[in-house]
């Protein structure tokens, strides 16, 4: 029975070097001389099939700064943490689809990429704009989750508190830029093929982001800039810097199909059917158009004859028809053209309802979707009035968004969360189209100053003033049926480590039978297990009794996992019988190493289990 250790695929996310190295040798497995990539080797191949290969010693444009090669490493290399579940502060725990993580997001991002590769269709973000007050995490290479632990204030301190990112700083945007590298690369991977970003952003960084995700998205999957109006423009100054932007890019431009906004009802009522037209409600439109200044075509002018009255009618002086006289005579023909309520006025076009687009364009000037005020206002009145978040984004921006990049049963992702707006604006949008779309929400446990309102109200930390703001939003909205969303909380891994030397050989043995932290649940351990095997958070988890053990049974039977202790041949035997019963296709199983009741068992339970049809088992 194979066992899962620290170095086990199992006990880390996604190695994303390793995936990239094992694409090249598929793509060129000559370049491999002794399971090294054999760089001249591979040059010579690109040059052979025509490909363009830039020499390091060429001048060439280059997008870099102090700390980018670090910054790719890191995106690089995998996480050894888990997500632990928090059920007291979730909400409809056993059916929702949404999600909400407290932690680091750069390791969290780590840690969805084996459930959630490809399975994200929206990623919306409201990073920190470095300002000068600003907090930039400063991530670790050697051990991200101590740090992050640490400086959350979840560990004993022994580095850095939460601080700003001065703009005094030699390395201010250098900063920046190695912090936002490796969470958008990340995040890439999780977006699907037809997937967008939406990036929030002021004139501070606005020219870096764009340049990050030129090279990580690719300059011809950009999309368009939003421009959001926030406030009005000041009286004191010359020029007001009144908007921000919110840059908008494609996993793949091609595959790209945005939504368009629904249709304003209150314009559609001036479309009427006053004579019983059979094609439906219509309205009348223009006929003609400009035909000045060099514009005009001959062809487009033209007498038409109204087949009521009798009466010709010429296009106005510097206007021409808009169709050719052999169509325009077809209309009349089919009834198409409106002569006025008496039949005796200028020719007009029917416009039919149900030859109108089902929605309308959208507006990259984002004039109508709120301000900071009426958007601090919002969010105020879900806490009678407190102000606990000073820089909440509009729900009606956010839910813009929604209507443009998400269809019915789509997942977004915001990995700056904030105060959870992007929930609110899912939860509203589903309300007013009856749709099902899902997200998952990541924020730091950023600490309020102990002197601050939201602090004395009981709000110690942002990702819990969020969690509530979720909560108090989806009461106000009154749905008949909760939403709900699942907490997970960062954490170092569950499996001990093996850590021994001279001094503490003797101790580390003797504790060696037992692999899982005394500290840890049965269901910490379950959700580390679906993390790794790359199976989603949500997926439905039952319970089963087998001869008095407890078993959960993963998504229909696909995987079965065993943490009890004293396992005997009977509870194997009875784990058989729970997968004949499912009949899932394939099927898993993961037990507890130390959990067998004798070593006879353990070595029994593979044969037992494969005369089931299951091949896969391992202990943990």
């Amino acid at each position: 029975m194979e066992k899962i250790t620290g170095n086990s695929p199992e006990a880390k996310s996604l190695d994303i070097t390793q995936q990239n190295i094992e694409q090249l040798r598929q793509l060129f497995p000559d370049v491999f001389s002794e399971n090294k990539i054999d760089v001249h080797a591979l040059t010579a191949q690109l040059i052979e099939s025509g490909g363009e290969v830039i020499s390091p010693e060429e001048e060439r444009y280059n997008f870099t700064w102090n700390g980018k090669t670090k910054a790719r490493q890191i995106a690089q290399t995998p996480s050894i943490g888990t997500l632990r579940p928090s059920k007291e502060e979730s909400v409809n725990w056993d059916k929702t689809e949404n999600l909400f993580i407290e932690g680091d997001n750069l390791e969290v991002l780590k840690l969805l990429q084996k459930s959630y590769h490809k399975k994200v269709k929206m990623i919306y973000i409201d990073p920190p704009y470095n300002t000068g007050r600003d907090f930039i995490y400063k991530d670790n290479f050697q051990d991200n989750i101590k740090n992050y632990l640490e400086i959350s204030g979840q560990a004993d301190l022994s580095g850095n508190k939460l601080s700003t990112n001065s703009d005094t700083s030699g390395r201010y945007h250098s900063n920046w830029l190695s912090m936002m590298y490796p969470r958008l690369k990340l995040a890439r991977n999780l977006l699907k093929d037809d997937g967008v970003i939406f990036i929030s952003i002021d004139d501070s960084e606005y020219s870096n982001v764009k340049s990050i995700c030129d090279e990580i998205f690719g300059e011809e999957n950009f999309i368009e800039p939003f421009v959001w109006i926030k406030k009005t423009a000041p009286n004191n100054v010359v020029i007001g810097g009144v908007h921000e932007y919110i840059l908008v890019y494609a996993k793949n431009q091609s595959e790209v199909n945005l939504n368009l906004l629904p249709r304003d009802i209150e314009k559609d009522k001036k479309y009427k059917n006053p004579d019983n037209d059979p094609r439906g409600r219509w309205a009348p439109d223009n006929l003609t158009a400009a035909a000045k200044g060099g514009r005009a075509t001959p062809s487009l002018i033209y007498e038409i004859v109204n087949p009521i009255t009798e009466q010709k009618h010429m296009p106005p002086e510097g206007r021409m028809w808009i169709v050719p006289e052999d169509q325009m005579l077809d209309k009349i023909k089919d009834g198409s053209i409106y002569w006025g309520k008496k039949g005796d006025g200028r020719p007009m076009d029917k416009k039919f309802l149900k030859d109108i687009r089902n929605g309308v364009s959208a507006s990259t000037l984002l004039n109508d979707v709120g301000s900071n005020s009426t958007a601090s206002k919002d969010l105020a009145s879900l806490f009678d009035g407190n102000v606990f978040f000073e820089t909440p984004k509009p729900v009606k921006m956010l839910q813009r968004f929604v209507q443009l990049g998400l269809n019915d049963g789509d997942l977004a992702l915001d990995f700056f969360a904030g105060s959870a707006t992007l929930a609110e604006a899912i939860y509203r949008q589903n309300m007013e189209d009856n749709k099902a779309r899902k997200y998952i929400l990541c924020q730091l446990p950023e600490e309020y100053p102990v002197d601050s309102k939201a602090f004395k109200s009981g709000f110690k930390k942002i990702s819990t003033f969020a969690i509530e703001r979720i909560k108090r939003a989806e009461a106000k909205l009154n749905m008949k049926e909760s939403y709900g969303f699942k907490v997970f909380q960062l954490d170092e891994t569950n499996i001990k480590p093996w850590d021994a030397n001279f001094d503490n050989l003797e101790q580390v043995l003797q504790q060696a039978t037992e692999s899982i932290k005394s500290d840890r649940s049965s269901e910490d351990v379950l959700y580390e297990i679906l993390l790794k095997y790359g199976i989603e958070l949500t997926v439905q988890v039952e319970t089963e009794i087998v001869n008095g053990k407890e078993v959960f049974v993963v998504g229909a039977g696909a995987l079965i996992v065993c943490l009890d202790d004293g396992i005997t041949s009977e509870v194997v035997e009875g784990i058989a019988k729970l997968k004949d019963k499912l009949d899932p296709e394939t099927t898993q199983v993961v037990f507890k190493d130390a959990g067998f009741a004798d070593s006879n068992v353990k070595t029994n339970a593979i044969q037992i289990l494969k005369q089931a049809g299951i091949d896969d088992v391992k202990s943990i």
